[in-house]
C-alpha cells in the first residue's frame, strides 16, 4: 500500500496544465489528465463524481472552488465517527460545504483539487 501511495504522489507531480479534457457523461463536468491519472491509479472515479456534484451545487456562491480531501487520524475517527471529509471553500478559507465519509478506500491522506469553469483539476493544472 505504501508503494502505491508513493507511486501515485510521484505520478501526480508530472501534471502541469492539461491539453486534453475528459467529461463525466451525465454531469457534463470536465476533468484533466491529472485527474484521469488519479482516478485510474487510485481507482477513485467516485471521488471525481462526488466532488463534481457538490462543487456544481456551490458554483452560485463562488466561481472558484477548492476541494480538500482529508483522512482523519485514528483518534479523530473514533471521536467523530467518520474516516474522511471533503471541505469545499472559495480559496479564501470561506467554507462553502462539507461532505463526510464513514469509510473510504482512497489511498492518500490528503488531496486538493480546484473546480473552475465546470472543470475539476489538480492545482498544478490550473
Amino acid at each position: 500500500m505504501k508503494a502505491q501511495i508513493n507511486e501515485i504522489k510521484e505520478g501526480l507531480q508530472h501534471f502541469h496544465g492539461s491539453e486534453t479534457l475528459f467529461q463525466i457523461p451525465l454531469l457534463g463536468t470536465r476533468y484533466t489528465n491529472g485527474l484521469k491519472y488519479l482516478a485510474e491509479a487510485a481507482q477513485c472515479f467516485w471521488l471525481i463524481t462526488d466532488a463534481s456534484v457538490i462543487a456544481k451545487s456551490l458554483i452560485k456562491r463562488s466561481e472558484f472552488i477548492t476541494v480538500d480531501f482529508k483522512r482523519l487520524s485514528e483518534m479523530e475517527q473514533n471521536a467523530k465517527g467518520y474516516e474522511a471529509e471533503i471541505i469545499y471553500s472559495d480559496g479564501n478559507d470561506n467554507i462553502l460545504g462539507q461532505h463526510r465519509y464513514r469509510v473510504t478506500d482512497f489511498p492518500l491522506d490528503k488531496l486538493r483539487l480546484f473546480f473552475v469553469n465546470n472543470t475539476l483539476m489538480l492545482p498544478s493544472e490550473y
